[in-house]
């Protein structure tokens, strides 16, 4: 027992079971820390943070926080998860995170030069408004590194605007020599030997988790589509149609024979058809070979609604496309593949753009190599002093200055850098937009066909550029829930 900072005697405490360690009076012998203290209820949160993140790096373990400062209750409590690793991690994540997030994450395992990476990460589609839900740890410790943080947010950098974050838990093991856990009081950060080889494993197993994901959006798509249809309000009094109103173009109902001459107004005459197709919704006849393609997972094209939404069925529910957003995703993802096979086009400039950067400029030329891959050749020009000689030739003319200084800021924020890669990649997504099909182009039933199963066979197609869905799916049963049939 310690009381103050002095050592007391040891005495005996039987258990049964465990370890109980108790704190009382933490700042009694350094009342300054008293003062910088925030509310209880700050505290008590940062206090939940802590025992989160340690529940979730121990599935097996199971963890009762309880809040003593008033009435004493239960603020968080898990029980120890059974089964192997991955199942065991669901299932404590979705009791931590919500089940929400276990629903849409991408179980995660990957490994490089004896380093490796486990856990889950969410899909794009099921992203954060900040970095709240990020957990990252290293040999089961929790760190906030911002070398980590950097290669998450990189991976995800092609399917999210910069306003939407990751949701993740990633777990990276490796062994103890090749990572200094001592360079920060709390241990929250880390300096690991090769950080290229522990950014790299994340950037690459996250890409390669994603990619294997396919079309897929989360499910919150639909269940915030579901959200936004509201029930009829039930009233006691019977409810009068406009069919049984009298008005000024309908006189009183009296006999059959009295009202032959009367004509309804448009669209409640018997002799009008039940439905009728208009400019704002048009329906084809499904052909009698695309009925089997009811059992794909985005089903079989079956009307198009306002020239802009594509409407599919599937054996078990609908499908809603947004045509524009999923094609523009499309050849996007063309663009890219052709770029990648191909290369980065480079233009020579005709007088070398001379850029002084002082002490920063080695930091520049140690990273070259991956600049050059990207369309950027740069080369020593003296002391503190870079020579641009080549850049990507889809920028067009750009300042080679400010660029370099752009990437130099993202080196210092995040420990590496993708500005160039960015800057490219939203070139090819501008180019992307303007060749793809417009909203407000009438298609045929082919034609929605066609773009439901190119989107089927190509990776990252349940979002859009920006990171927002190209279609909802909604289930027969919810549907029919919505109408009250169940």
């Amino acid at each position: 027992m310690s009381s103050g900072g002095a050592l007391g005697r040891v005495k005996p405490a039987a258990l049964t079971r465990g370890t109980v360690v108790e704190l009382r009076d933490l700042f009694h012998a350094t009342p300054a820390r008293l003062k910088f203290l925030r509310s209880d209820r700050a505290e008590m949160q940062a206090i939940g943070d802590v025992v989160k993140r340690l529940a979730m790096a121990e599935p097996a373990i199971g963890f009762t926080l309880k809040d003593m400062t008033d009435a004493p209750r239960v603020t968080f409590r898990v029980e120890a998860e059974q089964g192997e690793l991955f199942s065991a991690l669901r299932a404590r994540l979705a009791a931590v995170l919500g089940r929400d997030f276990a629903e849409n994450a991408l179980p995660i395992d990957a490994e490089r030069e004896g380093l490796r990476l486990t856990g889950y990460a969410a899909l794009p589609t099921y992203s954060r408004g900040s970095a709240v839900a990020q957990y990252l740890f290293v040999n089961g410790r929790p760190v906030r590194d911002k070398l980590l943080v950097g290669a998450l947010r990189a991976a995800y950098m092609d399917f999210l605007s910069r306003d939407r974050h990751p949701a993740a838990a990633l777990f990276l093991d490796c062994p103890p020599e090749r990572v200094d856990v001592n360079v920060h009081p709390a241990k929250s950060e880390v300096r690991f030997r090769e950080p290229g080889i522990a950014r790299g494993l994340i950037v690459s197993g996250l890409r390669h988790a994603l990619a294997g994901a396919g079309h897929r959006a989360s499910t919150t798509v639909a269940g915030a589509t579901l959200g936004t249809f509201r029930p009829e309000p039930k009233c006691d009094t019977p409810r009068v149609y406009q069919m049984d109103r009298r008005g000024r173009d309908r006189p009183a109902p009296t006999t059959l024979a009295a009202n032959r001459d009367w004509q309804a107004p448009n669209g409640f005459s018997e002799n009008q058809p039940l439905w009728e197709a208009t400019p704002s919704a048009r329906v084809e006849p499904p052909p009698e070979d695309t009925q089997g393609l009811q059992d794909r997972p985005l089903g079989a094209a079956r009307a198009q609604l306002h020239e802009n939404y594509i409407l599919a069925q599937t054996r078990d529910g609908l499908v809603l496309v947004d045509q524009h957003a999923a094609h523009e995703r499309l050849v996007y993802e063309r663009l890219k593949r052709q770029m990648a096979e191909t290369g980065v086009a480079r233009q020579a400039l005709l007088i070398p753009e001379i850029v002084n950067l002082g002490g920063d400029a080695d930091r520049l030329l140690d990273r070259a190599a991956e600049l050059e891959q990207m369309g950027l050749v740069i080369e020593a020009f003296g002391p503190g002093t870079l020579a641009v000689r080549e850049t990507p030739a889809i920028l067009g003319e750009i300042n080679a200055e400010a660029l370099l200084r752009d990437v130099l800021d993202e080196l210092d924020d995040l420990g590496d850098s993708q500005t160039l890669q960015s800057r490219i990649e939203a070139i090819l997504s501008r180019v992307a937009c303007h060749g793809s099909i417009r909203s407000g182009r009438r298609m045929s039933a082919d034609e929605m066909n066609a773009l439901l199963r190119e989107m089927e066979a190509t990776p990252h197609s349940g979002q859009c550029n920006h990171g927002r869905p190209t279609y909802v799916e909604l289930k027969l049963g919810d549907i029919e829930r919505l109408f009250g049939r169940t």
